[in-house]
């Protein structure tokens, strides 16, 4: 799971190399100072729309209502008159609902019934013939069409017989009392339920208020069902007479009192404006709240102007006026990242490092942002104390995520600079300001020195514990400091929400840290230390195939290691670069002598090849790191510790093997370079030669060693290989001294013990003084038969063995 995690990660940090590579492609044509300050003053803007963006709300801009807490005394920032539009439109709202609805009575609407009746009556009976005048006598007649309502066919009916003008006047009189008085239409209805206004028509001049209108008035649908009950009460009507007739006069009862939507709606109108507009008058300064007061209905009125006032008059001024203190904060971050010194575990350039900086510090701010809106969210979901408190929640945000990042990745005080930077940014953020700065601060001083190195992942999770621990603590501090009662909710809130804190912290952390090591080329302890794993494949090829290397490797970083103590670089940079620098040796192992038991292959063949095999290892080897994906800080050690030196030894024995007339270009028998660019790589091309010149050491006295140190270092000197990096003159002597020391420990001479006699069974090999053969190749009484070349090389390889050691080709070469 492990490796398939880190394949992801690595995946998706390459990904976003490419990302970035295509989106800065553009800026190729600007200098390298105008980049700089192009992405200066995007940083500025970007810092800045994240804590006031116009488009949405700051997190320290509570929405108050009636009733509620103030969280801070309020004053007015300017003189202020402001026209509450949404006061107004609610006390207009209010208004038109006191307007009662208007309806129009039509007073002749029985009579219009009556009306229509008769004359559709009438035209019947003059299309048919006379009809009989006894009653209940048929004229015959069925094909009678119907002229009114209700459709032709009741003329069959109707034409049946000769209806009475009893009957008739019985017909007259029930349609004349159902449809008088005040009828509504059912949709109308809803327009009862209180007080009404009825204006008759025909006299507009006269209108009446009517109470409970639907206690004295009659529905539609009731009043043409009365009807249908009346008329089937005729005992002289058929059933099919009685239902004719509803047919026909239904339809004539009409609604008598009508809603007159178009006359409600003006009489609203009409008293919506006739209200005048609710207005605040504040003075600059004027007091409009104290904290921890009660918001009243005009104190809501009086914020709300506040509100309106800086969101819209003054809200392009506020955010310049913030841009410019964002950009006086980076302009400070600048100067002190470019005067902070040197860093060792830091290796980029002042602009690369502000890069650095100002990512982790966008990344920080669009965290909390997010999180005080979050708390904000959470708060306005609760009603109860203490859930409802938006504060409270805010201790949740991670504070120390910036710090405990730039942490892992440089050193403690630029850590320290980024955990205040942000702080001073959490209170541009947060509703209680000062208070959170201190929060903030605290937390990001525990994450950078509450643990002491960050050696593994692991060590994230627990500086996140740590943090969550302390930011627990100071919350329930602040809780004391601001005299807020301590409830058990209370604590037990802050406390979770502290220790969410740290562990957000840690796991912000953990995502972004390889994101970081790998936009930003940095090697992180952690980094460092996973890449030291004797696991990993090329280690293991090259303990397999170049053992004597790899002890060699060893070797050299753990005096690297040290010398780097001394003089302030980076230790473990250069222990683990010395892991590396001669992978490119497992491709020919038996050619480098401390690989050799006792044949010496550069004994057969030419001094140019074997020049040119030796020379091969270092461009191998780069080749090998970069198809691991090693990081370029590694890789880098590869070619810097041989520099640009000559095999001189190899050059010499080649024109001493060479016809007269043969010349040898003196770059075949040369490393391609560069020479060291950094302390460690220095450091370690002196290691490098130190360590297997008292490997050849037959007696490595500390004369001895000290003899052999010092004239490697004054020959790496003299060849000008460190013209290229920072080391001074103090610093070397610092390196020698070191060197000897750590070789003076590791080959310092075991001690006799008198009258004690080893025994003769050949237990323990007799190392003959004079050029002895072992494992790692030839040893020598003297240190100065040793070949070192002119740049501090040694050079084992070019010496024959079939010679002693000391004789007149070493010293040729000289």
């Amino acid at each position: 799971m492990n490796k398939r995690t880190k394949e992801l990660n690595s995946s998706a940090t390459r990904r976003l190399q490419k990302i970035w590579d295509l989106v800065t492609r553009p800026l190729n044509v600007l200098s390298e100072n105008q980049k700089f300050w192009l992405g200066f003053g995007v940083l500025c803007v970007v810092t800045t729309l994240l804590i006031n963006n116009p488009i949405w709300r700051s997190a320290g801009d509570y929405v108050y209502k009636e009733g509620d807490i103030a969280r801070e005394s309020i004053t007015s920032p300017a003189d202020i008159y402001f026209v509450d539009e949404e006061a107004t439109e609610r006390i207009r709202e209010t208004a038109k609902e006191t307007v009662i609805p208007n309806f129009a009575f039509e007073s002749k609407r029985a009579d219009e019934a009556v009306q229509n009746f008769r004359a559709a009556w009438e035209s019947m009976q003059r299309r048919s013939p006379a009809a009989n005048s006894n009653r209940g006598e048929s004229n015959g007649r069925t094909d009678v069409d119907w002229p009114g309502l209700g459709g032709t066919e009741l003329g069959r009916v109707f034409g049946a017989r000769n209806f009475s003008s009893n009957e008739l006047d019985s017909v007259v009189r029930i349609l004349r009392e159902n449809s008088s008085g005040d009828i509504y239409a059912d949709q109308d209805g809803q327009y009862l339920a209180n007080e009404v206004m009825i204006v008759d028509r025909q006299r507009p001049t006269e209108s009446r208020r009517v109470q409970n209108p639907q206690m004295s008035m009659t529905a539609l649908t009731e009043a043409r069902e009365r009807l249908a009950q009346q008329l089937s009460e005729i005992r002289s009507f058929s059933q099919r007479e009685a239902e004719a007739f509803n047919s026909a006069l239904a339809p004539l009862i009409q609604p008598s009192v009508i809603y007159d939507a178009a006359a409600t709606e003006n009489a609203r109108r009409a008293i919506a404006e006739s209200v005048q507009p609710v207005s605040v008058s504040l003075k600059r300064s004027q007091k409009i709240v104290d904290e921890g007061n009660v918001i009243d209905a005009q104190t809501l009125l009086q914020i709300n102007a506040v509100r309106s006032y800086t969101a819209s008059t003054r809200q392009s001024n506020r955010f310049v006026g913030l841009l410019l203190l964002i950009a006086g904060l980076f302009w400070g971050a600048w100067k002190f990242i470019e005067h902070r010194g040197i860093v060792p575990r830091l290796a980029l350039s002042e602009h690369k490092t502000f890069a650095l900086f100002g990512f982790i510090v966008v990344a920080q701010t669009a965290m909390m942002a997010a999180m005080f809106r979050l708390a904000d969210f959470t708060a306005s979901q609760n009603v109860k104390a203490p859930l409802n408190d938006p504060s409270l929640w805010a201790f949740a945000v991670p504070f120390a995520f910036s710090s405990l990042l730039m942490n892992l990745l440089a050193d403690r005080r630029t850590a320290l600079f980024t955990g205040v930077f942000t702080a001073l940014l959490a209170g541009l953020l947060a509703p209680r300001g000062l208070e959170f700065v201190i929060y903030a601060t605290i937390a990001s001083s525990v994450s950078v020195y509450g643990i002491g190195h960050y050696r593994s992942r692991g060590t994230v999770t627990l500086a996140g514990l740590l943090v969550g621990l302390v930011s627990s603590a100071v919350a329930l501090a602040l809780i004391a400091y601001t005299q807020q009662p301590f409830i058990l909710n209370t604590v037990l809130l802050a406390i979770a929400c502290g220790l969410a804190s740290g562990m957000i912290t840690a796991a912000a952390t953990a995502v972004f840290l390889p994101i970081c090591e790998s936009l930003f080329g940095i090697l992180t302890d952690v980094k460092l230390l996973e890449l030291s794993n004797a696991d990993l494949p090329v280690l293991g090829q090259l303990a397999l195939r170049a053992p004597g290397t790899n002890q060699h490797s060893h070797a050299v970083g753990q005096l690297a290691e040290e010398a780097c103590r001394v003089v302030g670089a980076n230790g473990l940079l250069s222990r683990i670069g010395a892991l590396y620098h001669d992978i490119g040796k497992t491709a020919a192992p038996e050619h480098f002598v401390e690989n050799q038991m006792n044949a010496n292959p550069h004994d057969r063949l030419k001094p140019a090849q074997s020049a040119k095999i030796i020379i091969s290892h270092v461009t191998y080897g780069v080749k090998l790191a970069r198809e691991m994906g090693l990081p370029q800080r590694i890789i880098d050690f590869i070619p810097q510790h041989h520099g640009t030196r000559t095999l001189h030894y190899f050059l010499k024995k080649a024109q001493a093997q060479a016809r007269p007339d043969e010349e040898f270009d003196e770059n075949d028998f040369r490393y391609p370079g560069p020479k060291p660019q950094f302390k460690e790589a220095a450091i370690m091309m002196i290691a490098d030669s130190c360590e297997a010149a008292a490997r050849s050491l037959s007696e490595p006295t500390p004369e001895n060693i000290r003899f052999i140190v010092t004239k490697i270092i004054d020959a790496i000197l003299s060849d000008d290989q460190l013209d290229e990096c920072d080391l001074t003159l103090r610093e070397l002597t610092q390196i020698r001294e070191a060197m000897i020391r750590s070789l003076v420990a590791i080959y310092h001479s075991r001690v006799d013990y008198p009258g004690y006699v080893p025994p003769a069974s050949g237990q323990y090999k007799i190392i003959p003084e004079e050029g002895a053969r072992e494992y790692g190749g030839m040893k020598y009484k003297d240190p100065k038969d040793i070949p070192v070349s002119r740049g501090g090389e040694i050079e084992d390889e070019a010496i024959d063995r079939s010679q002693e050691p000391g004789r007149s080709q070493a010293k040729s070469a000289d």
